[in-house]
């Protein structure tokens, strides 16, 4: 089974590149097809530069605002000839799932997401970036209008789907109306799995970013005068510094030994965004952490919120909406049951979400989806 992985592209490293880093390592030998890379995150994921296939976008000046190529993406993705191969798995949360391929060929994609600002995300998306009107916003608008078109007559491209999560695989359906079968993402659980002692602050670990709501976690923190210990970086780092008190202080980005000593020391982590899957609470909780997060996406099918009874399953605690007064009422509530979370109850329910669990059952899927295709062709 020759095999060709395709992945939007490796600029920072998160959770889609933890999928893709799990790929290569079941499939060393598969060749890489990107849009672009930068060279030092393609080398901590393990791929050789020589067996990395990339589009014309791969040039020293586009690598800072690859985002502002977006309408081009779909063209350039279909310029990779995968002609060769028996299966194309592709990792996919923007464009990866549109390559072309033939008859003979199996297409299975990883969905993280369809992509986000081209749906779900659409009016949000311009109005943070101030594209409400004007010939800018104008030519904006057409260019996720027809990006929706392409993602959605590409999506017939792909001959099996895997989703991240349940939601996701809602989303999918929505958006494509294709049936895809869930995996959840691979967490490293036995990194933070090392007791630690516990300290007296809260963290919030995320890419500064709109949606990520890291404004609405720093402003509930303000008031309610808590230390709050915020990990991550990004295009929104200055704006939500400037709304911070003198008991929010700010990291950077942190990751593995540092990100695990800082997720065990937490007497909570929050997370405030809708995600498709977030590996962030899972991370948290292998490290024995309890998780205040927004009730709703990825993080419903992570952390099993307490009740008052359940504390030999509870991990963590739900707030009802993305507002600064639903998370300082969720911290406060948390505040007056924390001694109840149980630590191993905790890592317990995180080791569902090991590494050796992704890959056995993508092996699995890779090679029973191969077989169904080869004995109907």
């Amino acid at each position: 089974m020759n095999i060709a992985l395709v992945h939007d592209w490796v600029i920072e490293l998160g959770g889609a590149e933890k999928c893709l880093e799990a790929f290569h390592q079941l499939f060393p030998s598969a060749p890489l097809f990107t849009l672009l890379y930068e060279a030092v995150s393609l080398e901590a994921l393990g791929f050789d530069i020589s067996t990395t296939q990339t589009s014309f976008l791969q040039r020293p000046g586009l690598l800072k605002k690859y985002r502002s190529f977006l309408p081009i993406f779909p063209y350039a993705v279909e310029q990779f000839d995968l002609g060769e191969y028996d299966v194309i798995l592709s990792s996919s949360h923007c464009v990866a799932k549109g390559v072309l391929s033939n008859s003979r060929q199996l297409h299975i994609c990883y969905c993280h997401t369809p992509v986000r600002y081209a749906w779900d995300l659409t009016h949000q998306y311009l109005r943070d970036n101030r594209l409400q009107r004007g010939l800018k916003a104008t030519l904006a608008k057409a260019a996720l209008h027809y990006l929706r078109i392409w993602d959605a007559s590409s999506s017939p491209r792909v001959d099996l789907f895997i989703a991240n999560s349940r939601y996701t695989a809602a989303r999918i359906w929505r958006s494509y109306r294709r049936e895809a079968e869930v995996i959840y993402p691979p967490v490293n659980t036995f990194l933070y799995d090392i007791p630690r002692s516990r300290g007296d602050y809260f963290l919030f670990v995320s890419r500064l970013v709109r949606y990520k709501r890291a404004d609405l976690v720093v402003d509930a923190f303000n008031r309610l005068g808590l230390p709050l210990l915020v990990v991550g970086d990004g295009p929104e780092k200055g704006d939500i510094q400037a709304l911070a008190g003198p008991n929010v202080e700010f990291l950077g980005y942190k990751e593995n030994a540092e990100l695990a000593d800082l997720m065990s020391g937490a007497r909570a982590l929050i997370f405030a965004a809708q995600e498709d899957f977030g590996i962030v609470p899972v991370e948290a909780q292998a490290a024995g952490t309890p998780v205040i997060a927004f009730g709703q996406g990825g993080a419903t099918e992570t952390v099993i919120p307490c009740d008052g009874r359940n504390w030999d399953q509870a991990t963590g605690v739900f707030f009802p909406e993305q507002s600064t007064a639903s998370i300082v009422e969720a911290v406060r509530f948390f505040l007056d049951c924390e001694g109840q979370f149980d630590t191993e109850v905790i890592r317990g329910n995180a080791r569902r979400f090991n590494q050796e669990r992704f890959k056995q059952q993508i092996l699995s899927f890779v090679f029973d989806g191969y077989e169904k295709f080869r004995g109907g062709s």
